[in-house]
C-alpha cells in the first residue's frame, strides 16, 4: 500500500464540508522530474533531426549563406539571376514594406539555394560512396584514382557527423545481373559436386537465367528503385520473424564477459555497473553522439535505433518487433520473479551505487513465486505459434497483461543467475563451455529471449548477454557490449570492497513484484514448451577454444588475411573430421549501403579444397604454400564481393521469393535455397580497440560470443580475433549427431572412432601450419 501512495499524486474525500482534497508534492515533483526529462529527450531528438536532416551542411551554414546574398545585393549586384525579383512580385504588398519585400525575398531566394546546395553535395556523396574500387587494391598500393576519390569524399562529408548522418548520402544495394550471380553460384558449388551432379546443376541454371530469371529480375529492379533496400525487409520477415521454431539456441546468439577477469565478485554491484553503463550508451544513442563507424567509407546504423525498448511479439504466422521512444526501467528476473526496476528518479539517472541497492533489494526479497510464474519465460524458448496462442488466451487482459506489458516495454531483460560462471575451478576448459551453454540457453526459463538483449549476472560477478537476432546483427550488439565492459571496469569501477562507488539517495521506492494469475491449463502450456526447450537446450554441444599461441600478428607477417587463414583452417578441420568438404556460409556485412544487413560467403571454394588436397596428400612445402596463399586471396575476393553488393545468396533468396509471389516453380531456385549449411561461421570484429589496452592490462580480454549449429548434423563456428596474439573460438554442434563434436577444432576423429572417444592428438598444429606459409 505504501508504494501504492506513493504512485498517487492527488487524493480527494468527499465529504458533507465538501471535498477534501490532499496534494502529494513528492509525487507531483516525480511527475514535474519525469516529464522534462521527455521533453528535453524531444527537444534533443528533433535537434539531432535538423542536423542531420542537413549533413554535410551544417544549420549555421545557412546563415552564412543569406548574410552573402543580403551583401551581394547590398552591392547593387544580383546573384538570383532575377529570381529574387519574381519571388518578391508573389509577396502580398500590405502590410510589408518595399524594402522589407526585398529582404524577404533574398532571405527564401538564400534558403532555397542553401536546400539546392546539400542536395547536390548528398548527391554527389552518395555516387562517392558507390564507388568500391578502394577495396579491391593490394595493401599498400594506392592508386592515383582511389587518391582523388578519397580526397574528394573528405571535400563533401562535412564535420563532426553524427550517429545517423550519413544515413541519406549512402548508396543503395545494387542489384547483380543473373548471369554474373548464376556464374558465381556453378563456381561456389563445382568443388561440392561430382561431374554428373554439376553437369544437371548447370543445365538448371542456365534454363532458368535465359527463361524466368529475366522475368523476375525485372519486378526485383523495381523493387530497388523503390525501396532503400531491396534485401533487408525480406530478410528480416522470411528468415527471422516467420521462423515458428524456438528463437533459442535457432536464432538468438550471447556475448560473454572478460576472458580471466571478474571485477568484482558481488552480484550486485556488477549488475549496479552493469545496468548503468547500458544507460549511459543508451544515452549517447539517443544523442547521436556515437560516431558512425568508418571503414574508410562510413557504414549504415539503422541497426541501432532497435537495441532498446524493444521486444518482439510473437504471432501464429509471422512475429512483429515492437519498438517504444523510451523506457525509464528495466525487467528483472530473479529465482522465479519478476521485478520492475526503475532506473530513473528525480528526472536523473540513478548511479551505478543506487542501483546496486536495488538489486540487493530485490535478492533480499524472500517471497515465493506464484504458480506458473518461475517456468513463464519458458513460452518465449519454445516454439512461436504455441506462445503466440498462450499469450492471446491468457495475456490479453488483465493482470497478466498489465505485468507482461511492463516486460516488453522494459529498456532490456536482466536475469540474475544463482549459478556461477567463468573459466575457474579445477577445470577451466569444461566451465567456459557451461558458461557459453549458461548464456545460450540458460535454464530455459530464466531468460525472456523475445526482448531485445537480456543482460545475465551471475552470483559470482561474471556477466554476459542474450541477443535477439532479429533487430540486429551480433557487430551491433558487440559495439553496445564492447562499451558496456570497458565503462564498467575502467571508467565506473568498483571501491576496495567490490561495490559500486557514489553515493546512495534515502527516498528511492524499492522495485516492485509483478503479480501473476496463470491458470492451470496455461502452466500446462509452460511445462510443454519448456520441455520442447529443455530437449533442444539438453542436445546443444559447446566449446570455447581460447587460442594464444599465435594470432593476428603472426598471420600478418605472412602477408595472410587472418579471417582467410581461420576460414581455411576450418575447412581443413570439417575435412579431417568428416573425410569431406561442405558447403560453407561465412556472414559478411552490406552496410556500406542503406540498411543493409548480411551477405553470404561461401567459403569452401575448389581454390581451399585443392590446398587440403595437397596438404593431405603429402605435396611439398612449396606446392601446398603456393595453393594457400591462392587460397586465401580467392577468399578476400569473395568477402569483399559480398560487402560491395556482388554476392549470390541475397540475390537468389529473393529472386526465389518474387517466384513465390508470381507463383512460379523455379526447379534451380528450389535447389539452391535447399541446400544445407553444414559449416555456419562468422567472426566477431573487436570495433572498440581503443577502449581497451591489451599491451598494460592484456587480463582485460573479451572472449567474444557465439550462437548454435544451423543444421543438425553441422557445426556453428564464432571467431574473435584479439590484439595481436589471441584468437577465440566458439563452436557448437548437436550430441544428437553421431557424426559432431564441438571439440572437432581441437582434436581429430578418425572415421573409425565413436562418438565421445577423443583422440588427443590435435587437429591442426598450428605452428607448423604458420610455418608452411611462412615467407
Amino acid at each position: 500500500m505504501a508504494e501504492a501512495h506513493q504512485a498517487v499524486a492527488f487524493q480527494f474525500t468527499i465529504t458533507p464540508e465538501g471535498i477534501d482534497l490532499q496534494l502529494s508534492h513528492q509525487a507531483l515533483r516525480q511527475v514535474y522530474l519525469s516529464g522534462l526529462r521527455s521533453w528535453k529527450k524531444r527537444v534533443t531528438r528533433l535537434k539531432n533531426n535538423v542536423i542531420t536532416g542537413v549533413y554535410p551542411a551544417s544549420p549555421s551554414s545557412w546563415l552564412f549563406v543569406v548574410i552573402a546574398i543580403l551583401a551581394t545585393m547590398y552591392t547593387r549586384s544580383d546573384p538570383s539571376m532575377g529570381l529574387i525579383a519574381k519571388i518578391q512580385e508573389h509577396l502580398p504588398c500590405e502590410p510589408l514594406h518595399i524594402q522589407c519585400r526585398t529582404v524577404v525575398s533574398a532571405v527564401l531566394f538564400s534558403t532555397l539555394l542553401w536546400f539546392s546546395l546539400i542536395f547536390t553535395m548528398r548527391l554527389c556523396l552518395k555516387q562517392l560512396l558507390s564507388y568500391h574500387g578502394w577495396m579491391f587494391e593490394q595493401h599498400g598500393k594506392v592508386s592515383n584514382t582511389t587518391k582523388i576519390w578519397a580526397a574528394m569524399v573528405r571535400i563533401f562529408s562535412g564535420r563532426q557527423p553524427l550517429l545517423y548522418s550519413y544515413q541519406g548520402s549512402l548508396p543503395n544495394l545494387p542489384v547483380p545481373a543473373v548471369k554474373d550471380t548464376v556464374k558465381r553460384y556453378l563456381e561456389s558449388a563445382r568443388p561440392l559436386m561430382s561431374d554428373s551432379e554439376y553437369e544437371r546443376m548447370t543445365t538448371l541454371a542456365k534454363e532458368f537465367e535465359s527463361s524466368l530469371g529475366n522475368r523476375l529480375q525485372w519486378y526485383l529492379k523495381l523493387k530497388a528503385m523503390w525501396a532503400s533496400n531491396y534485401v533487408s525487409d525480406w530478410w528480416e520477415e522470411y528468415v527471422y520473424l516467420r521462423g515458428r521454431g524456438p528463437l533459442m539456441v535457432n536464432s538468438n546468439y550471447y556475448g560473454m564477459d572478460f576472458l580471466y577477469v571478474t571485477p568484482t565478485p558481488i552480484q550486485a554491484a556488477r549488475a549496479g555497473n552493469t545496468l548503468h553503463a547500458c544507460l549511459l550508451y543508451r544515452r549517447k544513442l539517443n544523442r547521436e553522439e556515437i560516431k558512425p563507424v568508418i571503414l574508410n567509407v562510413p557504414l549504415c546504423a539503422a541497426q541501432c535505433e532497435r537495441i532498446f525498448n524493444t521486444t518482439r511479439i510473437p504471432g501464429e504466422e509471422t512475429d512483429s518487433l515492437i519498438h517504444w521512444q523510451d523506457s525509464e526501467y528495466v525487467a528483472v528476473f530473479h529465482r522465479g520473479r519478476y521485478f520492475r526496476l526503475w532506473l530513473y528518479h528525480a528526472g536523473r539517472m540513478l548511479s551505478p551505487r543506487e542501483i546496486e541497492q536495488q538489486i540487493q533489494r530485490i535478492m533480499d526479497d524472500s517471497s515465493p513465486p506464484v504458480p506458473g510464474e518461475a517456468k513463464l519465460a519458458a513460452l518465449t524458448a519454445g516454439d512461436r505459434i504455441p506462445w503466440a496462442q498462450a499469450r492471446k488466451e491468457f495475456f490479453s487482459s488483465g493482470v497478466n497483461k498489465r505485468s507482461l506489458d511492463c516486460i516488453e516495454k522494459a529498456a532490456f531483460f536482466v536475469a540474475l543467475d544463482d549459478d556461477e560462471q567463468g573459466m575457474r575451478g579445477d577445470d577451466p576448459a569444461g566451465n567456459l563451455d557451461r558458461y557459453a551453454k549458461s548464456l545460450l540457453h540458460g535454464k530455459c526459463y530464466d531468460r525472456w529471449f523475445d526482448k531485445s538483449f537480456t543482460v545475465v549476472v551471475y552470483k559470482n560477478g561474471k556477466n554476459g548477454l542474450n541477443a535477439e537476432h532479429s533487430l540486429a546483427d551480433a557487430p551491433i550488439m558487440a559495439h553496445v557490449w564492447e562499451y558496456v565492459m570497458t565503462t564498467d571496469s575502467f571508467q565506473l569501477g568498483y571501491t576496495e570492497e567490490g561495490h559500486c562507488k557514489g553515493d546512495v539517495a534515502s527516498s528511492l521506492p524499492p522495485p516492485t513484484r509483478l503479480t501473476w494469475d496463470i491458470p492451470a491449463e496455461c502452466q500446462e502450456r509452460i511445462e510443454r514448451s519448456l520441455a520442447v526447450a529443455q530437449a533442444l537446450a539438453d542436445d546443444v554441444d559447446f566449446h570455447v577454444l581460447p587460442i594464444q599461441e599465435f594470432g593476428k600478428g603472426a598471420i600478418k607477417k605472412c602477408k595472410i588475411s587472418p579471417d582467410a587463414f581461420i576460414q581455411i583452417a576450418l575447412q581443413l578441420a570439417y575435412y579431417r573430421n568428416r573425410g569431406t568438404f561442405s558447403l560453407t556460409y561465412e556472414a559478411s556485412m552490406t552496410r556500406l549501403f542503406r540498411e543493409g544487413r548480411t551477405e553470404t560467403v561461401r567459403s569452401c571454394t575448389s581454390e581451399s579444397c585443392a590446398f587440403i588436397r595437397a596438404l593431405e596428400g603429402g605435396e611439398s612445402k612449396e606446392v601446398c604454400r603456393r595453393l594457400f596463399r591462392t587460397a586465401a586471396e580467392k577468399h578476400q575476393h569473395l568477402y569483399k564481393m559480398a560487402m560491395t553488393g556482388g554476392g549470390i545468396d541475397r540475390h537468389l533468396f529473393c529472386l526465389y521469393l518474387v517466384s513465390k509471389y508470381l507463383g512460379e516453380e523455379s526447379p534451380f531456385l528450389k535447389e539452391v535455397l535447399s541446400e544445407t549449411w553444414r559449416l555456419s561461421t562468422s567472426q566477431t570484429p573487436l570495433q572498440q580497440v581503443e577502449l581497451f589496452d591489451f599491451i598494460n592490462h592484456p587480463e582485460y580480454t573479451t572472449c567474444g560470443g557465439g550462437f548454435g549449429p544451423v543444421a543438425d548434423d553441422g557445426y556453428g563456428v564464432s571467431y574473435i580475433i584479439i590484439g595481436e596474439n589471441m584468437i577465440n573460438l566458439h563452436i557448437s554442434c548437436k550430441h544428437s549427431c553421431p557424426q559432431t563434436v564441438s571439440t572437432f577444432f581441437h582434436y581429430q576423429f578418425p572415421e573409425t572412432s565413436e562418438k565421445g572417444k577423443i583422440e588427443t592428438s590435435k587437429l591442426i598444429d598450428k605452428m607448423s601450419l604458420l610455418k608452411l606459409v611462412r615467407i
